[in-house]
């Protein structure tokens, strides 16, 4: 479970050696944390996705440091026991190392256990910065999606042996640099199997394939909270949006045709308050008499 994993546990937890895999999830309050805690997930990420589906913008380019922050904390506050992850949203570890390492520390303050970034070998001295911090930091490769401008869209990644080759060095690199995992994003399945075997450090998976030593997934994706898209790698486990719009839509319902609130929904005085408010007696016998007169 989550309170026993540290960032050096995490950095051990290999397929190959036997270990049992990785799993990971987003959450962006205290009541998802708590739902991911109770579910026995190893890691919580406050991932930037909180853009898209907390916030309403269209991409991740939008949310900033305080939101992350903000997020962060109420994960946090709900003490799950979990790994907490929090991702260092776009341009705040871009402009320079100072920067970059004031910017994880206020993560870190929040309540994470660990930051993660995106990017390659153009991150390194980043990364460095916040591992000589003393910070746990996780990278992330592949479909990145504060890239997503440059990419031209949410495209799989790594598709050619030259791609490939890139992404298998620049993990080597973010291991060497003293990542403790990298989530690999949006890769075929034969080089999320290459990376992982190639590299010391654990890789989680979200649309990397099977064979990475762990997998991540959005929360509102997995709860069908999200239904206005559904990338390929995405499997939902519930359908709560629909339950949730039924639910909602019942209560409207009975709030219209009076059904709600009934009787025992209801606090009530005790008889001799009603009576001295001329709720009861001749007082309340009469529709049009004032309950108020007989002050």
């Amino acid at each position: 479970m989550g309170s026993k994993l540290t960032a050096p546990r995490i950095a051990g937890r290999k397929l190959q050696n036997g270990d049992e895999p990785l799993v990971m999830l987003t959450a962006y309050d205290a009541p998802s944390a708590r739902m991911v805690s109770e579910a026995g997930a190893d890691m919580i990420l406050v991932g930037d996705s909180l853009a898209m589906v907390v916030l309403g913008y269209e991409d991740t380019l939008q949310v900033t440091v305080d939101d992350m922050v903000h997020h962060t904390a109420a994960v946090a506050r709900a003490e799950p026991d979990c790994f907490i992850v929090a991702d260092l949203p776009w341009m705040s570890y871009h402009v320079s190392k100072t920067e970059t390492v004031h910017n994880a520390a206020r993560l870190i303050r929040a309540g994470a256990h660990a930051v993660k970034l995106e990017g390659g070998h153009e991150r390194l001295p980043m990364i460095e910065a916040i591992a000589d911090a003393e910070i746990p930091v996780m990278g992330h490769l592949g479909l990145t999606p504060q890239s997503v401008l440059a990419m031209g869209g949410f495209k799989v990644q790594g598709k050619s042996t030259q791609a490939a080759m890139i992404l298998l060095s620049d993990a080597k690199s973010l291991a060497h640099a003293g990542c403790f995992a990298m989530v690999l994003e949006g890769v075929p399945n034969e080089v999320g199997k290459l990376v992982t075997q190639s590299v010391d450090i654990p890789t989680v998976g979200i649309g990397a394939g099977p064979d990475c030593d762990g997998q991540v997934l959005v929360f509102h994706d997995v709860l069908g909270i999200e239904d206005r898209f559904k990338p390929k790698f995405v499997r939902r486990y519930a359908g709560l949006k629909a339950d949730g719009v039924e639910a909602l839509t019942a209560f409207a319902s009975d709030v219209r045709t009076g059904a709600f609130p009934a009787d025992d929904e209801c606090y009530h005085l005790a008889d001799d308050e009603a009576e001295a408010l001329g709720l009861y007696g001749s007082a309340a016998s009469t529709p049009d008499e004032d309950p108020l007169s007989s002050w």
